[in-house]
This record gives C-alpha cells, structure tokens and sequence, in this order.
C-alpha cells in the first residue's frame, strides 16, 4: 500500500508560512529564478526558430530544393519534367539555364547569377513571384528581352523600370573583326525583393532568350529546378530521381549550396539554448541551499516524525516532494509567461519601436525589419523535462541530510 504521509508533509511544508523569513525569500528567489530561466529560454529558442523560418522561406524559397543539370544541356525537357514530376514528394519542376555575367549600366557595373526561367513554372518552384517589388514576372516573354533584376541590384545599376541594362557574358565571340565578348541588352520589366542578399545577386530572364544568349537551341535548357512537398527530402530524393531520368545528368541540392547557412543557425540555437539552460540549473540548484536550511530549522519536526515511525527513506520523500513543489511551481510560472511572451514578441516589439521611435532592425541592415517568433512545443516539453529533473537533482543531498537526522540527537535539549 502507497503512503501518501510523506508527499502530504512535504506539501505543507512547501505551504506553510514560515517564521524564517530568510527561507521564505529563498525559496521564492527560487521560484523567481525558475520562472525566469524558463520564460528567457522559451521566448529566445521561439525567436531563434522565427528567424531560422524566416531564413528558410526566403533564401530556400528562392533556390532549388534541388536541381537535375543536363550534359550540358537536357534534351527533350518537357518530356522529362513530366516524369519527374510524377515522383513521389515532387509538387513541382520548372526549366533552368545558368549564366554568371556583368550587367553594365552607365558606369556602375556589378557581377551576378543570370537564371533563364518559364515565367509560369517558375511559381511552382520559387517565391518569386509573390515577392516582384514592382512590374511583374509575366513580362518575361521571348520576344521583348526582358529582364527582372533584384531590387538592390537594380538599385546599385540605378536602373527602373524600363530602362536599359546590357549583359556581359565571360566568354568570347570570335569572328573575322577580332575577339570581342558576348554582351546583350536587356529592358528592365521588373524588380524583385525577398529582404536577402539574394536581392543584390540574381537576375531572371525568359528560358528562350537565356538559349539565344548562351547560342544553345531554341527548346535546350541546361537544369530542371525541382521542388518537394518536405524540403529535407531533397538530399535522397534527388538521387532517386536521377536513377530513372535517361542519360548521364548531374544533381546537386540546397544542402550543398546553403546548407552550411542553416548548420551555422541549428549550431548557434543549441549552444544559445546550452548557455541559457545555466539559468535554468542556477535557479533549480538554489533549492539545495533553500532545503538545506529548512532542514536545520525543521530538525525537532524530523525527530519527531521519526520518533512517530517514518523511516529514513520517508522522511528523504517529505523534503524531495517539498523540494519538486517548488522547481514545478517556478517552472509552471515560466512557461505560462514563456508561451506567452513568445506568441507575442512580435507585436510587443513594434509596440515597443512605435513607442520610443526606434527601428530595432532595420531593414539596410537585416533581412527583416521585424523580430519574427514561432513556438515550437517540443522547445518547451525539452525545456520543462530538463527543468524537472534539475529540480529533482537538486533535492537529493538536502533530503538525505534530513534523512540522517537522528532523534535522540535533535530532542537532546528540548
């Protein structure tokens, strides 16, 4: 049969009001410090994971999940989306040709990534589309030679809408006048911004004209983009792909070109996570020195729990229950503050901004010009298992000094 006698002692003591009033502020400094560890450490992991989401729908939503490339180029193209995209977790491929080259406009000149595109199964594989700062990504037809630049590339060209950019390629054109290099020129339809460094590196062309730019045929492409329903698929599911695609293709992934961006992010969200868990055991292992002296101020009660039949092993319960009241009371506070916090971090921070008229991020300088936030509850069940069982840690050497108290040694001067 359970015997309730020691938790049910061990919560009046955790509730009684003490004469001490040093341990009465002990024991809710360590309430406070629980609370506090835990709340700190559920809003900045919910911080790190906005960020780390944001980063993921901006960058990754620009660049392939995963890219099938042709030697050189893939023939028959349409014929060979259609398979792809009938395999499993595919939810869209869209044709691709590459070129690094200048873009030249008055003096300024600056180097970036040319991607020839279709327009309309671009939006199956990219966020382009929903992020065109101005004209639109339907003008890219094959007749115009358009061209949509990043809106921090078309500022650094000071170009507009409209206006004329002329494309440098690195290789030669020879001919009976000489060597001279392969330039064309483009009218500016539009200008994209996804807030990353993305705005100042790529260009966006029709698939057709990246085939006359490059001299391959009219229907050549070099690349099929492909895009999956689970982004950490891609790795293994590429290579699948690349086993019933005909031919000797060439596959790379997002891991292999930003893969190192979101390993640099998962490492800084662990060690921050580490570093503020130390709140955390601080806060937990001041119950040590809260129980300890509750065990030199509750010694005649030992001895006379002892001396009414506790065992030893009852007694180390009484002040283990009272010590676990205390970490899950701090702990339960922290994450009701936590979860509130980060639900709402966002709009206290541009509250806060409007308030004081300050721009914490600015958008020059980040990618964002908020503090984006997204709670994840296995951050907070990881948070509140860890809390637990420093709390439960905490209490063993103070239970076991009461433990040991003996009653003819306690009662000898009373």
């Amino acid at each position: 049969m359970i015997n309730f006698l020691p938790v049910a002692i061990g919560l009046r003591y955790a509730r009684a009001k003490r004469s001490n009033h040093f341990i009465s502020f002990i024991s809710f400094s360590s309430i406070a410090g629980l609370a506090l560890g835990v709340m700190v450490l559920i809003t900045v992991l919910s911080v790190m994971n906005g960020f780390d989401r944001e980063l993921r729908q901006r960058i990754l939503g620009m660049v392939p999940h995963a890219t099938l490339w042709g030697s050189p180029v893939l023939h028959d193209w349409r014929e060979t989306a259609m398979l792809v995209e009938a395999m499993p977790n595919v939810v869209g491929v869209a044709p691709h040709t590459q070129a690094q080259v200048m873009f030249q406009s008055g003096s300024s000149v600056h180097g970036a990534i040319l991607n020839g595109i279709n327009p309309e199964m671009e939006k199956k594989v990219s966020i382009i589309g929903n992020n065109m700062a101005s004209g639109s990504l339907d003008a890219l037809d094959d007749t115009s030679f358009g061209i949509v630049l990043g809106a921090q590339l078309a500022k650094m060209l000071r170009v507009d809408i409209g206006d004329k950019v002329t494309a440098i390629l690195p290789k030669a054109n020879v001919s009976i006048a000489g060597v001279a290099p392969v330039l064309k020129r483009f009218t500016l339809v539009g200008t994209f911004e996804v807030g990353a460094e993305l705005d100042s590196s790529l260009a966006y062309i029709n698939i057709k004209d990246a085939a006359k730019l490059k001299r391959y045929k009219t229907d050549e492409v070099e690349a099929l983009r492909i895009s999956f329903d689970d982004l950490f698929v891609a790795p293994s599911r590429i290579w699948d792909i690349a086993r019933e695609v005909p031919g000797q293709n060439r596959v790379s992934d997002w891991t292999r070109t930003h893969g190192s961006l979101f390993q640099a992010i998962k490492m800084e969200k662990t060690m921050i996570g580490l570093l503020l868990l130390l709140i955390v055991a601080v806060a937990a292992f001041n119950i040590v020195s809260t129980l300890v002296m509750v065990v030199t101020d509750k010694r005649n009660d030992i001895a006379i729990l002892r001396t009414m039949g506790l065992t030893s092993t009852q007694v180390m319960w009484v002040f283990i229950v009272q010590g676990m009241f205390i970490g899950m009371l701090g702990t339960l506070i922290g994450v009701v503050l936590g979860v509130t916090l980060a639900l709402n971090v966002s709009e206290l921070i541009a509250a806060l901004q409007n308030l004081l008229n300050v721009q914490f991020l600015s958008s020059d300088v980040y990618f964002i010009n908020y503090l984006p936030s997204e709670l994840q509850w296995s951050d907070v069940e990881l948070i509140v298992t860890s809390a637990f069982i420093m709390t439960v840690a905490a209490t063993i050497y103070p239970a076991w000094r009461a433990s040991k108290v003996e009653p003819a040694e306690a009662l000898r001067y009373e």
